[in-house]
């Protein structure tokens, strides 16, 4: 969702820009006042965006800022006209974003939100019209209907393509392709914010014993499980990928090196505290590092840097979290 967020603010600013060039042109026969719940509207995603990867459940604070967009759009129709003028086809602009960003539950919640506001504008305006040729509410009705289902399918399909390319099948989690683009985006927000990154290497403790003494089924198995109990532990804004065989990486946008070591050492107490893959108990080391606040996040460093805290762990006795602490020293959380 966030990665979305990220691609379509541009393309969303555009198109708010060409809606405040449209209402600017017609401002003569529509009036000029219909510029300022949209001005609202662009103004409610600036606050908004910034915060986004740092809130628990950035969903709610996104589908507000949406559904802003649209109340801007039910005023600016109502002021102009309500169902007597064009505009009020406007209502289906944002509607097509709300596949690439929201659930199926989200897209029937904004969906309903829109057409609610539809008929609130229709009936406040010109509800005898309404009435007498109820065509004027069906239209446009059905066209933000339409055109919510054709984007929610074009988007699914997208979804599923792309999912074979950044997805590992196994466990669900992403994969290397995936990360590239992430710690480029990454690179550039710490940048601009000065907002450390966190990074964890965890490696499964003799999983070569389990695939030779059980078969490679319970080890797949124990993968899937591991995979799940490690992303169930993450923030929501946070990113969990298989590097290949039992190696994951986790990155932790905002996380310093303490807040990282911290919660590597719940991602190992969560691993060995119960059974995985149909009854295997297994241990995971962990390597952590994290940029420093102030600094852009170089990847190659902090991943150096975890690496070799992660073969430290192994070397002293696996079962155990080990990273840089402030002087750049290993530092060992034993079990």
């Amino acid at each position: 969702m966030l990665d979305m967020e990220r691609r379509i603010a541009p393309v969303r600013a555009a198109a708010m820009g060409s809606l405040g060039l449209a209402l600017l042109a017609c401002g003569p026969w529509l009036g000029w006042w219909t510029l300022a719940p949209l001005a609202l509207a662009a103004l409610g995603f600036r606050i908004v965006e910034p915060r986004l990867e740092g809130l628990a459940r950035p969903e709610y604070a996104l589908f507000a800022a949406w559904a802003a967009t649209e109340v801007a759009i039910a005023v600016s129709v109502a002021l102009s006209g309500g169902t007597r003028t064009p505009t009020i086809a406007w209502f289906a602009i944002p509607v097509v974003t709300l596949s690439s960003r929201f659930s199926l539950r989200g897209v029937v919640a904004g969906v309903s939100f829109t057409l609610a506001l539809l008929v609130a504008v229709a009936f406040s305006t010109a509800a005898s019209s309404v009435l007498h040729d109820p065509t004027a509410l069906i239209a446009p009705a059905v066209m933000v209907i339409a055109v919510a289902m054709l984007s929610t399918a074009l988007m699914r399909s997208d979804l599923e393509h792309r999912s074979e390319a950044v997805v590992d099948p196994l466990t669900g989690m992403l994969n290397r392709n995936a990360l590239a683009s992430r710690v480029a985006e990454l690179a550039q927000q710490s940048e601009l914010s000065g907002e450390p990154v966190g990074l964890i290497l965890a490696d499964l403790d003799h999983f070569k014993q389990v695939n030779d003494s059980l078969g490679h089924a319970t080890g797949d198995a124990v993968l899937t499980d591991v995979a799940y109990v490690l992303r169930k532990q993450l923030r929501a804004f946070d990113l969990a990928y298989r590097l290949g065989g039992e190696e994951f990486l986790v990155l932790l946008p905002g996380a310093d090196g303490y807040r990282t070591r911290e919660l590597a050492e719940e991602l190992r107490e969560a691993v060995s505290a119960g059974a995985v893959g149909g009854g295997v108990e297994v241990t995971v080391s962990l390597g952590v590092s994290a940029s420093r606040r102030g600094e852009a996040f170089d990847y190659a460093a902090v991943f150096a840097e975890a690496d070799a805290a992660l073969y430290e762990a192994k070397r002293s006795g696996r079962d155990r979290v080990c990273g840089n602490d402030a002087a750049g020293e290993f530092a060992s959380l034993a079990s």
